[in-house]
């Protein structure tokens, strides 16, 4: 988490930073020393609270600036708990009671801290942004999936047939907070940090509204163009955001994280046995060197829980397997952030300590690309003579990710397609890459799991040409 003090001669607000990487968002706590406000808060709110001590113990308000289609709000658990105002647009229909709010309201926190409400349609129809105010001066604005850095949010969340409407809408609100704003006023975006809500690639500088209006496209063109390049920016966005928006507006449970039952090694070959998930949480270095046949590679070193929740049945039974208790609690809480509270079990231990019988130890073998540029040319690779010659180079990086470049003859699967269209893979050895190497981990352990031999490449993909692979890219 970052503290930030904005500069400024009149204003001197402190800003938390509360960050949840491994989803792409950011929530933030504002404070004056002594109450707090908080946007688009996580539900660990333990987190929250945390952050809250450090610039205004009292949190007096809870904001969000749209019901969140990539995450489970915490902000109705964070209002139960401190008694404070929850506060969302006025349209949004929701189970739970609210404080509704509407364009140009004005909300006082503190004899100093004040936040004004704008209506910035676009990511939703009812989403809001929030200007910061602080002695009379803005310091700066909450964006929520409105203006990111260098980008807007996607708009085709709420179904395709809205999407072109709501960019021209975005394209004016981002408008409207440029030109309501000074260029030294800082933006606090919610997505755009690897978010799938982001509409292309975000950055993670230009966070002051001058920095916006010379770099962000909805700023330096015109309406028609800026709704052209964003649509054409959207790729497929994860199957669990179908659930996230229903569950924001029922109003989620009540979080618990007590740890789940602990599976004993038959247990958990009774599960694989079954087909179940049983997601193996180690980095996939430690999953390629030794695993328990049948688990799935989904280390906490990546996007656990965005891969877990779009490749897994929303009802699958999921078992986790760590090395230690704690890198279960981090999946548990990972995971909690999309609506998954409940498990079959869990699992801790090596996985020789874990396997009912020797025989279900498995390992997969690892290359670069460099040693893929030796196997299709069929010379014996150095440090790997035993690596196999490929029959298949499997790409499972996105769509766009393709498009912008891919080796020469690669067969291309996104890593969300793979467990339905497994039989669509070509027969052979499969040596399969992604742009860093955690979906082809991921995608490697689906297809041994499947029986395929299969070699994963944990390699950076731009340094494929480096190694002499051949790179297609559109003319």
């Amino acid at each position: 988490m970052e503290v930030v003090v904005v500069p400024g001669e009149h204003t001197q607000p402190l800003v938390r930073v509360v960050e949840t990487s491994t989803l792409g968002d950011r929530s933030y706590v504002a404070g004056d020393g002594t109450v707090s406000v908080v946007v688009d808060p996580q539900r660990d709110v333990d987190r929250i609270l945390a952050a809250a001590g450090e610039v205004g113990p009292r949190v007096a308000l809870v904001l969000e600036t749209h019901l969140h289609n990539d995450y489970v709000s915490g902000g109705l658990e964070l209002a139960r708990l401190t008694g404070a105002e929850y506060g969302m647009s006025a349209d949004e229909v929701v189970g739970f009671d609210h404080r509704p709010l509407r364009d140009e309201d004005v909300l006082t926190v503190s004899d100093r801290l004040r936040v004004r409400v704008v209506a910035t349609p676009g990511h939703t129809f009812h989403h809001l942004s929030y200007v910061l105010e602080h002695d009379g001066h803005a310091a700066g604005v909450f964006t929520g999936g409105s203006l990111l850095y260098g980008t807007t949010g996607r708009t085709d969340l709420l179904g395709d047939e809205h999407r072109e409407e709501l960019a021209r809408h975005q394209h004016a609100s981002a408008r409207r907070l440029t030109e309501e704003l000074p260029d030294g006023a800082k933006v606090w975006p919610t997505h755009g940090f690897g978010s799938f809500c982001a509409a292309g690639a975000a950055g993670t500088q230009g966070d002051t509204v001058g920095d916006q209006r010379r770099d962000n496209p909805a700023l330096t063109l015109a309406q028609r163009e800026f709704v052209d390049h964003a649509l054409s920016g959207l790729d497929v966005y994860p199957a669990y955001y179908a659930h996230m928006g229903a569950i924001n507006a029922a109003g989620p449970p009540t979080l618990d994280l007590r740890p789940p039952h602990r599976a004993s090694p038959e247990e958990l070959t009774a599960r694989l046995d079954a087909g179940e998930w049983v997601v193996d949480l180690r980095s996939r270095k430690a999953y390629m060197s030794t695993h328990l046949a049948g688990t799935v590679s989904l280390g906490l070193d990546g996007p656990m829980a965005t891969w877990l929740g779009w490749l897994a049945e929303r009802d699958a039974a999921v078992t986790l397997v760590g090395s230690s208790p704690a890198e279960v609690a981090e999946a548990q809480r990972e995971l909690c952030r999309i609506g998954r509270d409940e498990f079959a079990a869990a699992a801790v231990g090596k996985p020789d300590e874990l396997a009912a019988d020797p025989t279900q130890l498995r390992s997969i073998p690892t290359a670069t690309f460099a040693d893929l540029v030796d196997r299709v040319h069929s010379r014996k690779p150095t440090g790997h003579p035993t690596l196999p010659h490929p029959d298949v180079v499997l790409d499972v990086r996105a769509n766009t990710e393709w498009q912008a470049g891919h080796l020469e003859g690669a067969t291309h699967l996104p890593l969300y397609a793979l467990p339905e269209r497994m039989n669509d893979v070509p027969a052979g050895t499969v040596w399969v890459h992604c742009a860093s190497g955690y979906r082809a981990a991921a995608a490697a352990s689906l297809l041994a799991a499947a029986g395929r031999q299969v070699v994963h490449v944990d390699s950076p993909f731009d340094t494929a040409e480096e190694a002499g692979a051949t790179v297609v890219r559109p003319s």
